[in-house]
């Protein structure tokens, strides 16, 4: 009978380790993460990252877009134990290839050992809410700003961001960074977004901007490439060609912002 309890409670730790992250440490460290994901921590500095805009595992948090899952796998452990972690996926009417990916996401994220709980809400692209108003401390969005900004819908992802957080609550956005003075045509060509035009959005949604980091800088880009920021690891639109190339380079030059929503 001993041993069947300590049995019982051998399999509530290891599922405990599987599902929850008491530490940001632990969540980023854990062994579960998808291996091709957790090699490009290199590039996204999550922990550093995460701190600057001030997460904390009590929080309520919405990531806009997660894609495959690289920062949800995170999020996800770290906040399901005393937050709320939510993930807004793509509205299937966003355009054309949007069925495509939501498939291609979802498959992904179900193979991940730590998504199998995460809760998906729909970011859609007309007047509906992203989640009950002002109900949520943070809203987190990493490299989608150059898809909203293309399609004509920065400005209403901004407003439902800033409509579901709460008062005093944090916006924090990572973006490939684009030359100052680039055109909004050239944004949408290259994949990059100059700081102050995602800043002009944000303060026009209502959100006080409270400071940048270099966390996610890369000087080594020059932001003058073929294919824009594809060109780059890790889609190397270019396949072969120049590989070693961008592979030295690394991943995108980033801006990383931050928000409030004034009390």
């Amino acid at each position: 009978m001993k041993n069947l309890f300590l049995l019982i409670l051998f399999m509530i730790s290891i599922i405990t380790k599987v599902t929850f992250a008491d530490s940001l440490d632990e969540a980023i460290n854990n062994s579960d993460r998808t291996p091709l994901f957790a090699e490009r921590d290199i590039y996204r500095n999550p922990k550093e990252t995460l701190q600057f805009f001030g997460i904390k595992n009590d929080m309520s948090v919405i990531e806009l877009w997660p894609s495959r899952g690289w920062y949800s796998e995170i999020l996800e452990p770290y906040l399901s134990s005393e937050g709320k972690f939510l993930a807004a996926d793509f509205d299937p009417n966003y355009a054309s290839w949007t069925p495509k990916v939501i498939k291609r996401n979802t498959e992904n994220r179900a193979k991940s050992k730590l998504l199998s709980n995460m809760k998906m809400i729909t970011l859609y692209i007309d007047d509906t809410p992203l989640e009950r108003k002002e109900s949520v401390d943070m809203v987190l969005t990493f490299r989608n700003l150059h898809n909203w900004l293309k399609a004509g819908l920065l400005m209403d992802v901004f407003r439902k961001s800033y409509d579901v957080l709460k008062p005093g609550g944090i916006f924090g956005v990572v973006e490939h960074r684009a030359i100052p003075g680039t055109s909004v045509e050239d944004m949408n060509k290259s994949g990059y977004v100059t700081e102050e035009l995602a800043i002009e959005y944000a303060e026009r949604a209502g959100f006080v901007f409270i400071g940048s980091s270099e966390i996610n800088s890369n000087p080594k880009d020059t932001k003058l490439h073929p294919k824009g920021v594809w060109t780059l690891p890790p889609t190397l639109r270019l396949g072969e060609e120049d590989r070693e190339k961008y592979i030295e380079i690394g991943e995108s030059d980033r801006m990383t912002l931050k928000f409030i929503k004034a009390k």
